[in-house]
């Protein structure tokens, strides 16, 4: 039996408020201690403004705080219903012959239609952000002693000249240009020729183009060219999915991003598992609703309430332990991709719909 519209509407409009609520201060946080970290990096970079860094944050904070939106929905729906409880809102509703089934309904629409904006809206302004904010921070940061966190991004290759030894600071998301880059080249004896420094390195097909490049040879002086070219027998998309995260392709992108991958005879399976996950984003927010009211519904009157907020925060952890530990066995190919992305949500449901047969139907 559906819950009246107008009562509906009211926990509706609850639980939105509370979920909207935990996410903006999470999300609020989360940009605080990226911009005064990254106030801390530009201190040795030129052109590195308050201003610019501010909106460098801005641009990075959306991809964090995308993967506490599951606890958002959990805590906001614990303060909810706990709201409710404390001002007897819903006990005036069970005595008016309203089930836990009936005022959950709201709750679990608010998740679904949560689930739905965050996968077809949300993620795709936060893949184009995090994309726009790995092309700044190569600009500000590519020549910066603190650019880069120590993990340089390594490749080698063959070429038509020798071998060459490719070090960079950063990689720009979804293309296959590097920032910060050192070349150590060889020659087809193994003997080393030069060393280059440049500021950019696009590859394509064949070759490598650096931009600012500075080259250093053995007992001759060093040279400058805005451009320079060294051969390459690197596939431009194979380099582009090595340096290109999942979570940086925005959702409708994905099944071209997981064709082409394909169809380049590589392996498409973190695309493919990050493609499975969005879809079952929505039913993830309802695992946390269900998992909300298990511990949630009860009475003030009856204490034990700080203890049963607990074992839903603990509740809420382990369904994120089960999540990771099942897409990294997705990732790695040893249970299949739809299995890894679903069993967290459908399982958390599952028990949690349980859990309250228990409680509220004996």
């Amino acid at each position: 039996m559906l819950i009246g519209p107008t009562l509906g509407r009211y926990f509706a409009a609850r639980f939105a408020r509370t979920v909207l609520g935990v996410f903006i201060t999470v999300f609020a946080l989360v940009y605080t201690l990226d911009f005064v970290e990254l106030l801390r990096r530009a201190g040795e970079s030129q052109g590195a403004s308050t201003g610019l860094m501010a909106q460098l944050s801005l641009y990075r904070t959306p991809t964090v705080a995308e993967g506490v939106l599951p606890f958002a929905v959990l805590f906001g729906s614990m303060a909810s219903l706990l709201q409710l409880s404390r001002k007897l809102e819903l006990v005036v509703a069970r005595a008016a012959g309203i089930s836990a089934w009936q005022f959950l309904q709201p709750g679990l629409f608010v998740a679904l239609a949560l689930g739905a904006v965050a996968v077809g809206v949300y993620n795709p302004v936060s893949a184009m952000l995090k994309q726009r904010s790995t092309e700044i921070e190569a600009k500000i940061f590519a020549r910066s002693t603190k650019a880069a966190s120590g993990k340089d991004l390594w490749l080698r290759q063959k070429g038509l000249d020798g071998e060459a030894i490719i070090r960079a600071e950063t990689a720009i998301e979804g293309t296959t240009t590097l920032a910060g880059v050192g070349v150590f080249t060889f020659d087809e004896r193994g003997e080393f020729q030069s060393q280059i420094v440049a500021a950019r390195a696009s590859l394509h097909d064949g070759f490598w183009e650096l931009t600012d490049a500075r080259v250093l040879r053995p007992d001759q002086p060093p040279e400058t060219f805005g451009t320079y070219l060294i051969a390459s027998n690197l596939e431009p998309e194979r380099v582009r999915q090595r340096f290109t995260s999942p979570e940086s392709v925005p959702f409708w992108q994905l099944p071209a991003t997981i064709a082409q991958t394909e169809r380049a005879g590589l392996d498409a399976t973190r695309y493919r598992l990050q493609y499975d996950v969005l879809w079952a984003r929505p039913i993830l927010f309802v695992a946390m609703v269900m998992v909300a009211a298990t511990v949630s519904l009860r009475f003030f009157r009856f204490g034990g309430v700080g203890k049963l907020v607990l074992g839903g925060v603990a509740a809420g952890f382990t369904l994120y332990v089960v999540r990771q530990v099942m897409e990294g066995l997705g990732a790695s190919g040893l249970v299949a991709t739809p299995v890894a992305a679903w069993f967290p949500a459908v399982v958390g449901s599952l028990l949690g719909t349980l859990a309250l047969l228990y409680q509220e139907d004996g």
